[in-house]
């Protein structure tokens, strides 16, 4: 005799004693063979594995061990017997779904906490992203952000993201922003999240790895969710470059005598991409070929809307030329430039010519960009309470160390990183957002790591976008989830590269 919830016997029902009064309403002996199926699919969903259709009344759930649990009356249908039975309660809704949890638990698949089963289970405790987007990307110094400041940047994307969510200012408990070049951030972005609506008791700070600055300020959030000191944060990248100080690093004589490597670390990033393309013959023909396929992605999803799910038009001051000042509505990237080819890009002049081999160019290299990207995310008990849509649910991240001459390579290390910290197979990733510092890097990566190309980047990446330094974490954050629902699909690796020897790579999930 099987049990049901509790440890209570569930009774199989007898088929005698059926639902005929129903027949009169839904055909010969009771049967509807259009809404009997309507209530299978509706069973499948809830309990998201098979259900035995030899029980009539209390539905059993197998697992992939093939573990039977039986869940007690009203219920959704009977199959063998075809009897129209009750639709679920909310309450008896609320219980089926915590008893599919528990059944999860119960899978050994889950029991070491890794492996993509293991994450897709849903519980109380995860880290689930409830809001996401971004401003456009324009270009630095010249583009449509070139007249606004760091500061307004901040207020317009908060106030954006905000808007665009269901989710009260005063549940935010922290906000992280990354941020590389401005000066004085801390001071600004205080005084943006003020500005746009978020009480004085949500504290705020700016954090720095280069980079990956906006994924690190994610995991920061996350971090203090899973830790349970906030239940609620705002993590976002932003960076305005348009006015960032230009000045070249210094390190320490007595630094530099102490390590080639440290010495290293004052050397512009330009240099990098050609160590990388001198020491793993990444030709600039090579280079070229991926830097044009950026290109093509971008200007296509451009064409055909996709970035318009994920952007926030935002208003930014523009002075002209003849010094009078206006406000103008900015809603598109300005990077993607149609009709670029691999031909087109090989008549570019080396950007570095100082430095052999001398592949990268202004067409194969991230553009310098102003923008903004962020996410709120929160505990998921704390999304169903308030009856929150979950766009995805954050898994983990990872950062690596290596030689800060061939920084670029990071990814190549940090996505093996967190794939073996996660469980998760390459092949079970269905996307891959890896940012395009230079052709050079990502073209390494990819082949290094046996990524498959219609998997990477698939709306193109940095080289057509732009590289705001501090937003690109997040931005990729954003655009994957962004994809992986129009595509209908689960898993998303974002990864790129950080400036001193570094790769960051994070794991996400999108949610139905």
């Amino acid at each position: 005799m099987p049990f049901g919830a509790a440890g209570i016997r569930a009774k199989r029902p007898d088929p005698r004693q059926d639902n005929r009064a129903t027949s009169r309403n839904f055909g010969k002996d009771g049967f509807h063979p259009e809404r009997n199926a309507q209530l299978n699919r509706a069973a499948e969903q809830v309990f998201f594995g098979d259900v035995d259709s030899r029980t009539c009344g209390p539905v059993v759930y197998r697992t992939p061990t093939n573990t039977r649990y039986h869940l007690p009356q009203p219920f959704f249908f009977a199959s063998t017997y075809h009897r129209l039975l009750p639709l679920p309660t909310p309450s008896t809704l609320k219980m089926a779904q915590r008893i599919t949890q528990l059944a999860s638990h119960l899978d050994p698949r889950s029991w070491s906490g890794k492996g993509l089963h293991a994450h897709m289970a849903k519980n109380d405790s995860d880290v689930v992203i409830v809001a996401a987007g971004r401003t456009p990307f324009t270009k630095a110094y010249k583009g449509s952000m070139k007249d606004s400041k760091f500061d307004l940047l901040c207020y317009e994307f908060f106030k954006s993201l905000i808007a665009s969510s269901a989710v009260d200012p005063a549940l935010i408990q922290d906000i992280v922003v990354g941020n590389v070049h401005n000066d004085e951030a801390p001071y600004y972005v205080r005084a943006a999240a003020l500005a746009a609506g978020i009480p004085n008791t949500t504290p705020a700070i700016v954090v720095n790895r280069f980079c990956s600055s906006g994924l690190m300020a994610i995991r920061a959030i996350a971090n203090g969710i899973q830790a349970g000191e906030i239940e609620c944060g705002l993590a976002c990248g932003i960076e305005h470059m348009s006015t960032q100080p230009k000045r070249p690093t210094v390190i320490s004589e007595e630094l530099s005598k102490l390590s080639q490597e440290a010495d290293d670390c004052k050397m512009p990033m330009g240099w990098t991409s050609e160590n990388v393309a001198k020491d793993f013959n990444i030709s600039r023909a090579k280079m070229d070929e991926y830097a044009a396929r950026s290109q093509q992605r971008a200007v296509q999803a451009q064409s055909q809307g996709k970035f318009d799910a994920e952007i926030f038009p935002i208003s930014v001051p523009t002075v002209g030329k003849d010094g009078a000042k206006q406000t103008t509505v900015v809603s598109a990237d300005e990077g993607p430039r149609a009709g670029t080819t691999a031909e087109s890009l090989g008549k570019i002049k080396p950007a570095f010519p100082q430095w052999a081999p001398s592949n990268t160019t202004g067409g194969n290299a991230s553009q310098i960009t102003d923008g903004a990207a962020g996410v709120i995310l929160m505990r998921r008990s704390l999304a169903n309470k308030l009856g929150l849509k979950v766009l995805g649910k954050y898994v983990s991240c990872a950062v690596t160390g290596l030689e800060p001459r061939i920084m670029g390579i990071g990814p190549s290390s940090a996505i093996p990183a967190v794939l073996a910290q996660t469980g998760v197979k390459q092949e079970e990733v269905d996307l891959f957002e890896i940012n395009e510092a230079f052709a050079s890097m990502y073209v390494y990566c990819v082949e290094k790591l046996g990524l498959d190309p219609e998997k990477v980047n698939v709306n193109g990446g940095a080289c057509a976008l732009g590289h705001p330094l501090g937003a690109t974490g997040a931005r990729l954050v954003v655009t994957a989830l962004k994809e992986l629902e129009r595509r209908q699909q689960k898993v998303a690796v974002v990864s790129m590269c950080i400036g001193l020897g570094m790769g960051a790579a994070g794991l996400i999930l999108r949610e139905d």
